[in-house]
């Protein structure tokens, strides 16, 4: 390791210790928020607008949210190419010039879907703009989550890995709690007119600011030391080997216990804010803004909930708590539904609340588990693979099966019975899994040196 890696490795390591891992913690947190903000707003308007502005009408209100919907999976869909991508710029430059990277690209394209004429305008030109800009933003997004998350677990104490690493995800809800606090203000202060018209842009122009604020505050991060000295054991040595291949060839196991992980959680989120806001739209004719602000309540009460659930992941360890999300989410929509039926603003508030706090025992411990099944000189590919690719099979199509199912049979059943199945297969693969609590992750480098033969350039300790 040269002098200067070596001097940077010292600098990160300090920067590890009290108030700069709380600095790494909120620049982590601060794109990400900005980055999720983009993502999710995209998920709402195309409940509430993109329906009716870019696809023609066909008389029935369904069909036009289904269409959304699709070009909604292309986001999903692009993902673990950016995944692939950007797994493998992380793996070889490092974690903070690729988070810079990905923010800026997806609020570009966040910002110039703002900009998009309606189909009344240009026809089918507008839903293929539309597609293309959703597909560079699943794209950037799909490198975003990963770099995210090792930002701060690759820093964090090995006894506290769960709680600190948890706080990125508690800032996807605080995105998407900015998007619908957004719309929220623009349905409640508009005509419907004025909204479908333009008030809905505003929000997407908005990204535009906040991601200057997050790229400013991402130049600002230090690499983890124990990334630092994988890149130069990989340097000095040809021998050893980095990025999406290698963890293709070497953890394929790692690869589908990270996606079994995922399946369920990302199919319970997107049924929980995206279809919830379908069904209570097309089955009860629930106005936009009570069903905006019932989301801003669970949004805020998920953010506050995610940490203390990451203590538990601690405590407890990794897999008694994945299963306590796993066993229960099972349940959510056998009494969800039938409390949103009732029609009553506070039930069906506490119908979305308690679906996303049940979410939260899966989706807190995910950075600390998927952190832990990779040595670090492919962890960025390994952990972007395993979430991303799932993404195309679970939350791209839960909403859309789930809609299309209810076009059907006018039945929330079938969609339940979906989430039960997703559930027992995250449930498998969560047991497959070895406790890790409280791991170091130089000891995973080491177990992987040892492993391959390899020359670990890692301190012990």
């Amino acid at each position: 390791m040269s002098v200067e890696q070596r001097s940077a490795s010292r600098a990160g390591k300090d920067a590890g210790k009290g108030s700069g891992l709380k600095k790494i913690v909120a620049a982590s947190m601060v794109g990400t928020v900005v980055e999720w903000y983009e993502f999710f707003l995209y998920a709402t308007a195309a409940t509430l607008v993109f329906g009716k502005y870019f696809f023609p009408s066909t008389g029935n209100e369904l069909d036009g949210i289904i269409q959304a919907f699709i070009t909604y999976a292309v986001g999903f869909v692009a993902r673990p190419l950016g995944g692939i991508v950007f797994g493998q710029i992380g793996d070889k430059l490092g974690r903070k010039p690729t988070l810079q990277l990905t923010i800026v690209i997806v609020g570009v394209s966040t910002f110039l879907m703002g900009c998009l004429p309606g189909f009344m305008d240009i026809g089918y030109w507008a839903p293929a703009m539309l597609v293309a800009l959703r597909f560079i933003q699943g794209f950037a997004l799909g490198g975003e989550w990963g770099g995210a998350v090792l930002l701060v677990a690759e820093h964090s104490p090995n006894k506290s890995r769960g709680f600190w690493s948890s706080w990125p995800q508690a800032a996807v809800p605080v995105g998407n709690l900015l998007a619908t606090l957004v719309l929220f203000v623009m349905s409640t202060t508009l005509s419907s007119e004025a909204f479908l018209g333009w008030g809905w842009r505003v929000a997407f122009w908005l990204s535009a600011v906040i991601v200057f604020v997050g790229y400013y505050i991402r130049t600002h991060v230090t690499e983890a030391p124990i990334f630092l000295e994988a890149k130069a054991q990989v340097e000095e040595s040809k021998a050893i080997s980095y990025g999406v291949g290698e963890v293709i060839r070497k953890y394929p196991k790692g690869i589908l216990q990270a996606m079994g992980l995922r399946f369920a959680e990302n199919i319970m989120y997107y049924l929980v804010v995206s279809f919830a806001i379908v069904y209570l739209k097309s089955v009860h004719k629930y106005d936009t803004s009570s069903l905006l602000l019932a989301l801003l309540i669970a949004h805020v009460i998920h953010f506050l909930i995610i940490p203390q659930i990451g203590r538990l992941v601690d405590s407890w360890g990794r897999k008694p708590v994945y299963l306590i999300g796993a066993i229960t989410g099972a349940t959510w929509p056998f009494f969800a539904f039938p409390m949103f039926d009732t029609k009553n603003a506070v039930v069906i508030v506490l119908a979305v609340t308690i679906g996303l706090c049940l979410h939260a025992f899966m989706y807190a411990g995910q950075p600390a588990i998927m952190s832990e099944l990779f040595p670090t000189r492919m962890r960025y590919s390994g952990v972007s693979l395993g979430s991303q690719v799932t993404s195309i099979f679970a939350g791209s199509l839960a909403p859309l099966l789930a809609t299309q199912w209810l076009k059907d049979t006018g039945s929330w059943l079938p969609t339940a019975i979906y989430l039960v199945v997703a559930c027992a297969i995250t449930t498998v693969a969560v047991v497959s899994l070895k406790e890790t609590k409280g791991i170091s992750l130089e000891s995973v480098d080491e177990a992987d040196a040892a492993r391959h033969g390899l020359t670990t350039a890692t301190p012990k300790g």
